[in-house]
């Protein structure tokens, strides 16, 4: 008889804000393949120029939105986590790409639990080879050498699920409520390179004109085409009248062209503009404040934007443990198991 299972996974965060915690974590991320794709960089960049300095300067400023229970993303997942358990009857684990907890690990407990169908939750909204994929070529992997004949199910990126925009509206409701000049999507960005790498056909990607707002099966693997999926449905539902909303890209790493417009520009236009004194970020590629939030939009980005003219920077949540965001979890492990019982 099927013994069922979900694990969820995120992104990981060092295990401290120490310099070494944030260097080891750090060279994990970043020597990925997936993330950074071009050799030369990943072999001699990483380890010559952005390993000896860079994690100084990010351990400051983990170390800033450190809580006592520790990292806010390991923290959150773990509650979305115990949430989510709350509502099933059979096992739900957590893992993360990098760090801890680590998939093998995670994966290891997993087969001892004697799981034998695992429905995995990248909890990443849209595709990218550097975050939905990455993860789930890794979990695909470990369980092929842990427990090769365990049933893996992934759910695949849901950045235009009605399930998920509600969450998004439920959560984003009060600030939306409140006098604001302009509302800013802010999503994590990636080199412009890899859209192209993720078409498949080569014939769609930057060839065709408004290649993101002409539908394609290519657009299953377009991280750009999704994050504007995402808004246009955020925006319908949650009533956003049209001049009142901007997207934006963050967290650019090295000096290729990522893609734009970048969310500190844009910040710094806006201010210096002077219509926009009251501004509205989201974040809707995160689905648990982390670093890029938490620090990057709310601390950093708000500085940028008031010391270009701007007011007050307002950061609205991710959707974090928000109800709607785990009835939504629910709804989908529900579907999954149910087409278990009926196979």
């Amino acid at each position: 008889m099927a013994k069922l299972g979900v694990l969820l996974m995120n992104l990981g965060s060092p295990d401290s804000p120490s310099v070494p915690d944030v260097r080891r974590y750090l060279r994990e991320f970043l020597t990925d393949a997936r993330v950074i794709d071009l050799p030369v960089v990943r072999n001699f960049v990483v380890p010559g120029i952005i390993l000896p300095t860079r994690p100084k300067r990010s351990a400051a400023a983990y170390a800033s939105i450190w809580t006592p229970e520790g990292s806010p993303l390991i923290v959150m997942s773990k509650r979305q986590r115990a949430l989510l358990q709350d509502k099933v009857d059979f096992p739900v684990f957590l893992s993360m790409r990098y760090a801890n907890p680590s998939t093998p690990k995670v994966l290891g407990d997993i087969v001892k639990e004697g799981v034998t169908d695992l429905y995995v939750i990248p909890l990443y909204p849209h595709y990218a080879m550097s975050s939905w994929e990455t993860a789930v070529v890794q979990v695909r992997e470990e369980a092929a050498k842990l427990a090769p004949k365990m049933r893996l199910t992934v759910m695949a990126p849901f950045y235009q699920e009605p399930g998920y925009i509600n969450a998004l509206v439920e959560s984003a409701r009060p600030h939306l409520a409140q006098d604001y000049d302009l509302l800013l999507f802010s999503y994590h960005g990636i080199p412009r390179r890899h859209l192209c790498l993720g078409d498949p056909s080569k014939a769609h990607c930057q060839k065709v004109e408004n290649c993101c707002f002409v539908s394609s099966p290519v657009q299953a693997t377009c991280y750009k085409h999704q994050t504007h999926k995402t808004t246009e449905l955020f925006v319908k539902a949650a009533g956003i009248p049209e001049g009142k909303w901007m997207q934006s890209f963050q967290s650019r790493l090295g000096k290729e062209t990522w893609l734009e417009p970048y969310t500190n520009v844009t910040l710094e236009k806006l201010g210096k503009a002077g219509k926009v004194k009251k501004l509205l970020v989201m974040a809707p590629a995160f689905v648990t404040d982390c670093l890029e939030t938490i620090d990057e939009l709310a601390v950093e980005g708000a500085e940028e934007f008031i010391h270009a003219g701007g007011e007050k920077l307002t950061l609205i949540p991710c959707l974090n443990d928000h109800p709607a965001w785990i009835t939504y979890l629910h709804g989908r492990v529900r579907e999954w198991q149910e087409s278990h019982t009926h196979a």
